[in-house]
């Protein structure tokens, strides 16, 4: 560290907001200029609202990534990368070191052009595909609500949070998502959009004229406006979405490329290094006078003591789960292991046999509701996927059998015991959703899930269910 470095912060005994977003920023501008690719005006642009969430909000412990009631966070505009993988080693995630922010887009390296699940540790889901990330959020919030409904608040007690861009909105995918999100009242799932009102080719209005927060309020959600570079503004905002009964949407007005003097609020921060000229113009602009990677001493301190602040509760709750009772304990650790019981596998030999001995001349659909009415009776806490119907129960209070032909059909609501899922014909919203259920999003929160559909069906989810396949794909030894 130079000496600048360390005088500059002497005799200080905090970090202002601005220095611990300007690390944010500054290691995106290093790491996009150093790979000659990438895109540095996102990561200037969300650096302020990403270090409001981190710093005040998040609750996470970069020792323990795989802490199951961890917050989840989803940058769904997954160009932006280098926000994340900064926020992942400014918090001090193992294996994301300034190494490894130096090798960013190379060939091996923890830091890919688009966040990869299952490659570095603190992603919670691939991202890139437009559209993708915010849907595969939804299956995310929706593990949430069921296995709070279950066990509780004492361990099952977290949102998701989404940074999200114009390009995902604009994507036919995301209307279907958050449709399902304001229906069913997905509470504990907040969307931050980055309203910087650039594309790559120039102004958002070349393209499109939507008006997102009527958009998503007309889908149940509760939207609304902030300055993205004010922190009081963006903190009260999370907090009062924290505090609302349905999923909220944050529009964070930014500028993209924030403090690049030339090229700030306007295409050119895009999708391009910025240049070894205009670095220095704004490192000038934002008092940054240090090397590429260099971060003040007391600003990694500042950023790793927030990395920190998590451990205490992540121990408390794994205290919580240790104290239970053997009849709570049981089925809490069989659903966080994905265990599922020997009546599963019998009532599925049963119903072979039946098939195989009888030949019974049916519809497709009807011979898939056999099979899953045969599984719903066998897993009476079961969550079931029938195409176009999604019949999620979440009652451990009742010993009355459930009614698995939906003769009886509640309303969505935030105080429910039983939820049902009609997903219509939102089916690539559905298999997003499927893919965060199956593969990560309620894998690590117990919840078992099946899914069925038509071919023609099928076709519209070849995207997510080639993600999904990825993500398995890198968590095999």
């Amino acid at each position: 560290m130079s000496i600048h470095a360390l005088t500059s912060f002497a005799g200080r005994p905090t970090v202002s907001h601005a220095e611990l977003a300007n690390a944010i920023r500054f290691l995106a501008i290093d790491a996009v200029e150093k790979a000659k690719s990438g895109h540095p005006g996102m990561p200037m642009g969300m650096a302020d609202v990403a270090t409001v969430l981190f710093s005040r909000f998040l609750k996470f412990d970069p020792s323990d990534p795989a802490w199951p009631d961890r917050d989840r966070f989803v940058l769904s505009a997954g160009h932006g990368s280098m926000l994340l993988y900064a926020l992942l080693y400014l918090t001090g995630y193992e294996g994301v070191t300034s190494d490894e922010l130096k090798a960013f887009r190379q060939w091996g390296s923890k830091t890919p052009g688009h966040p990869e699940y299952g490659h570095t540790p603190g992603v919670e889901t691939t991202t890139g595909p437009l559209g993708q990330g915010i849907a595969t959020a939804v299956g995310m919030a929706l593990a949430e609500r069921l296995l709070n409904a279950r066990f509780g608040d004492d361990f099952v007690d977290h949102f998701t949070y989404v940074i999200a861009g114009d390009g995902c909105l604009m994507e036919g995918l995301s209307h279907e998502a958050i449709s399902l999100a304001g229906h069913l009242r997905l509470k504990k799932l907040i969307v931050l959009f980055d309203d910087n009102q650039i594309s790559i080719d120039g102004s958002t209005s070349l393209s499109c004229s939507d008006h997102q927060l009527a958009r998503f309020r007309a889908s149940g959600w509760m939207a609304n406006r902030i300055d993205g570079h004010d922190p009081e503004a963006i903190a009260a905002a999370i907090e009062c979405a924290r505090n609302h009964d349905r999923p909220s949407l944050i529009a964070c007005r930014t500028v993209i490329g924030f403090g690049a003097p030339n090229r700030q609020g306007t295409e050119k921060a895009h999708g391009a290094p910025l240049g070894a000229e205009e670095i220095a113009k704004t490192r000038a602009a934002l008092d940054w006078p240090y090397e590429p990677f260099q971060i003040p001493e007391l600003v990694i301190e500042q950023w790793r003591k927030i990395g920190a602040r998590g451990q205490a509760t992540r121990r408390n709750w794994v205290e919580r789960t240790r104290r239970l009772n053997a009849v709570s304990r049981s089925p809490f650790h069989d659903a966080l292991n994905r265990k599922l019981p020997c009546e599963y596998g019998a009532a599925m030999d049963q119903l072979r046999g039946r098939f195989g001995t009888e030949r019974p001349t049916m519809a497709t659909r009807q011979a898939s509701q056999l099979v899953l009415d045969a599984i719903a009776e066998a897993l009476p806490k079961a969550q079931y996927i029938r195409g176009r119907l999604v019949e999620l129960i979440a009652d451990v209070e009742s010993d009355e059998k459930q009614d698995r032909r939906n003769k009886k059909r509640d309303t969505p609501g935030p105080a429910q015991k039983r939820l049902l899922r009609h997903i219509g014909d939102q089916q690539e919203a559905d298999r997003c959703q499927h893919d965060a259920n199956d593969s990560r999003g309620l894998e690590d929160r117990g919840v078992e899930t099946s899914s069925f559909g038509g071919d023609v069906f099928r076709d519209k989810r070849y995207g997510a269910c080639i993600f999904s396949a990825c993500a398995k794909a890198l968590q095999q030894p």
